[in-house]
Formats: structure tokens, C-alpha cells, sequence
């Protein structure tokens, strides 16, 4: 269905599930909620808001990895690592055309780095078990270097391999989505909700037009814009580069502080590398992010560090925001990804706090906390696990993407196609002479004239 007839059945049909929020959360609750809808006599009236476009905040602007969380084993949360090398290996078989494996280098400068590194990735292969994708291994300086030529070869004493998975965030959230979709769940996005005095209130963002909505149970799926509880934002960014290393590997890195920053092969042509993230406590509000003069200088000076002959200026950046849970004592690169699942005595369901990578635990969790409610003396299980995520193959030509991102996929601003749809205002600086064309034709599908187009221009500065 269009967008227009979600919203006015938004509005017309009382629904079982309201679920606020359009990332990775909401869309993995959504699934599994709609997949338990099948066993249920008549169904579950399932519907999703959101008030943006769907994964523009932090679940498309991650370090686009599913991954275990190297890092967090120094934290002593094994966990939190397990559970998310356990997902990685569920979403490699559920997802393939999404997620797929992708070989990381440590290079190793310290007398005993590769010895400190290769313990640390043998407890990592360790929990993953059987369904792991490759064993680590240790390799030689001039192994490394036959790797990455362009890598600084002052003091390098070698490296070490190992796997984790490369992803499109956004996509995976928009086929989430869509495929909930496709199951019967309401989708709705540019659209806002709030509590007033007579129930629940809805408000189409394009249009300002205001609605009500009726919804027995409500699920708070909008991370770092949640009130419910006390969350600890945490900025992270990335800066694009033209392509920095040579070989297929991303490389990680871990600075002086024990913080990794991952230079990732990236871009629809390969020719590109994401470099990132940082860890910075985030003080303005969820709607105002942005990377600072700081984060900028440090990720550039990691780059310089490993490849001291790269000259390449950043092509763009990106910022988002983690919501973390509170726990005293802690920086917030150390601060756990562990999630938080609860209801509040207004009746709302609200998740928190997690990692991108164990999304589809979490919106298991959360539909199991709802099921003897709307399913009452039923047990039926998740089936997000062993279910594929139907996706269908890219179209092959910029207007047939352009059409799909707004007949398949509801996006209503270009933005929305840049950013979600694809990346590619990651991709390239942005211009006219590239944009222009894309506004056209998505005005010419959703039936807006020429101040439209001019209007989309300078909101992305062109």
C-alpha cells in the first residue's frame, strides 16, 4: 500500500500493536510480531510509526558491521560477546545477501601485540563455537605488508586475522520493515505521536495534519529520542575516504587508550573506506548531531598514523547516536551494550540500550513479553531465526532504483533515497549536476512540482 492509504488506515482501524520507532528495534519487532500474527486466530492488527524516515538515525549511520564486539571482552562482558557472535551468525544465514564475512588486519607495532591480540581472538573464536566463520591466525611483518604495501612499515612486527561480517544498516532495516510489511503490519513513516488527554494523537509531518490512534498495547522502539528512562548518549562518527588500503580487508586498529578504529572497504564501487567510530558523550539534543573539529582530527590522525603517505581529504561524514544504559564508573567507550526491556506502569513497552548486531534477540524478547497478553494460553515462538529475509536483487539503472525507493520502499524526501534508499550521499560530494536528475524523477512519482525540487536542493545545501 501507499503511504497515503497507510496513514488512513492508521487512523480508521483500532490495532493490537502500536509500535514508535523506525530503526532496527522497532522493524526486528514488527517481523517477529507479524510472523506470530500467522498462528493466531484472526491475526494481530500490527502498526509502525515513524517520525522520520525509516533507520535515519542511528541504525543506518553505524560502522555498518555485524560483529561480536572485540573490544567488550577486555570489559569482562563475554555476554554481551557471545550472544552477539551467536546473531552474527544467524543474520550470515538468514540475510546472506546483506550480511556477508569480511576479513579484518590488526597490525601489530607492540613487542607484544600480536601475542596480546591473538589470546584476546582465541576466546573470541571460542565463543562463537561452531558457528564461527574463520579461525583467527597470526601472520608475519612482511606478510602485512604484502597485505597493505601503503601501511606504515616503521616498528610493524607483524598482524593478525580475523573475521566478522560487513552490512548495509539501512537496508537491513528497510527489508525488516518491508517484509513485516508484506506480513500485514502498517507502516507509517513522517508521522508523529503523542499522548493526550483523550488517548493517543498522530501527526503526518508532511502535511501537519493531526489524527487519533487507537492501539491496545505500545511498544517504545525510538532509542536515543526515548524519555523513559535515563539513557547515556553516545556520539558516534565516521569519516569517508577515497579508497585508503589496497588489499579487501578492513583493518583494525587499537590507539593508545585500548579504543578500535576500523578502516572498512566500502562503497557500492569498492573504492571508497569508512573510518570509524568514535566514543564521545553527546550533550545536545537527539535531533542535533553532528562530528566535531575534535572526533574529525582524531580519526584523521589514525589514518595518517597507519598510512603515513595517504593525503586524501575526507569526502563526507557521518554521526549518530548510541542510547546506552546508565552505569556509573564507566567512560562511555566502555560503557556495556548490553539492552533493557521493560514496561512502564503507563503500560508502554520500551527497549534500550543493545547493540545493532543482537536487534533480532532483542525484538524476540520483546514479543515474547507480549505474547500472553495478545496471544493468552498460546506459546509460539519466534521464527525470525530460521526464517530468510526475503530481499530482492538491486535494480540495475539509477531510475529504477529511484523508483523503487519511493513505490517500494515509501520514501518521501531525497534525503531519503541518499542516505536509506542507498548511500550514495556518502558516496560523492554533493552537487547539482548528480541531484538534480534523482529530485526530478521523485517528484514526478509523488506528484510534486518545481519548489519542491528547489526545496530539497537547499535543504542539502546545493
Amino acid at each position: 500500500m501507499s503511504r497515503h492509504q497507510n496513514l488512513q488506515r492508521l487512523g480508521t482501524e483500532a490495532w493490537d500493536v502500536l509500535i514508535i520507532g523506525g530503526g532496527i528495534n522497532g522493524a526486528g519487532v514488527a517481523r517477529d510480531l507479524a510472523m506470530r500474527s500467522a498462528h493466531i486466530p484472526g491475526g494481530l492488527r500490527i502498526a509502525l510509526v515513524e517520525k522520520r524516515y525509516f533507520s535515519s538515525g542511528t541504525s543506518g549511520r553505524n560502522s555498518q558491521l555485524i560483529h561480536g564486539g572485540l573490544r567488550y571482552l577486555k570489559y569482562g562482558d563475554f555476554g554481551l560477546v557471545k550472544e552477539a557472535l551467536h546473531e552474527r551468525a544467524t543474520l550470515l544465514n538468514i540475510a546472506p545477501s546483506l550480511v556477508r564475512p569480511l576479513e579484518f588486519l590488526i597490525p601489530c607495532y607492540g613487542r607484544y601485540d600480536k601475542l596480546f591480540y591473538g589470546a584476546g581472538l582465541t576466546l573470541y573464536d571460542a565463543l562463537a563455537g561452531s558457528r564461527g566463520i574463520t579461525p583467527h591466525r597470526t601472520i608475519s611483518s612482511d606478510q602485512a605488508t604484502k597485505l597493505e604495501p601503503g601501511m606504515d612499515s616503521n616498528g610493524l612486527r607483524g598482524g593478525v586475522l580475523f573475521h566478522d561480517a560487513a552490512v548495509h544498516s539501512a537496508r537491513l532495516v528497510l527489508e525488516n520493515l518491508l517484509d513485516a510489511e508484506a506480513r500485514g503490519v502498517c507502516l507509517a513513516n513522517y508521522t508523529e505521536v503523542h499522548r493526550t488527554a483523550t488517548g493517543l494523537e498522530a501527526r503526518d509531518v508532511l502535511t501537519g495534519n493531526t489524527f487519533p490512534i487507537r492501539a491496545r498495547r505500545i511498544i517504545d522502539a525510538t532509542g536515543s529520542w526515548s524519555q523513559a528512562a535515563p539513557l547515556r548518549l553516545v556520539r558516534g562518527s565516521h569519516l569517508i575516504f577515497p579508497r585508503i588500503q589496497q588489499g579487501t580487508e578492513a583493518i583494525a586498529h587499537f590507539d593508545e587508550a585500548g579504543r578500535i578504529v576500523f578502516l572498512i572497504p566500502w562503497g557500492e564501487n569498492d573504492d571508497l573506506t569508512l573510518v570509524g567510530t568514535t566514543d564521545v558523550d553527546h550533550q545536545a539534543g537527539a535531533d542535533q548531531v553532528a562530528i566535531s573539529a575534535a572526533e574529525t582530527d582524531y580519526l584523521r590522525s589514525i589514518v595518517r598514523r597507519l598510512y603515513p603517505d595517504f593525503r586524501e581529504d575526507p569526502i563526507t561524514s557521518y554521526s549518530s547516536l548510541r542510547p546506552l544504559i546508565v552505569q556509573s564508573g564507566r567512560s562511555a567507550t566502555s560503557t556495556s551494550r548490553e539492552h533493557k526491556i521493560w514496561q512502564s506502569t503507563d503500560g508502554l513497552l520500551h527497549i534500550a540500550g543493545g547493540k545493532y548486531t543482537t536487534y533480532r534477540a532483542m525484538s524476540e524478547e520483546a514479543a515474547d513479553a507480549l505474547m500472553p497478553d495478545l496471544a493468552p494460553g498460546r506459546t509460539i515462538p519466534s521464527e525470525t531465526a530460521t526464517t530468510p529475509l526475503p530481499i530482492p536483487a538491486l535494480a540495475t539503472t539509477t531510475g529504477a532504483r529511484v523508483r523503487v525507493a519511493v513505490e517500494r520502499e515509501h520514501a518521501c524526501c531525497l534525503p531519503d533515497l541518499l542516505y536509506t534508499s542507498t548511500y550514495w550521499g556518502h558516496e560523492r560530494k554533493l552537487a547539482a549536476d548528480w541531484l538534480t536528475p534523482l529530485a526530478q524523477q521523485m517528484a514526478d512519482l509523488l506528484g510534486h512540482n518545481q519548489a519542491w525540487i528547489d526545496q530539497q536542493l537547499r535543504a542539502l545545501g546545493v
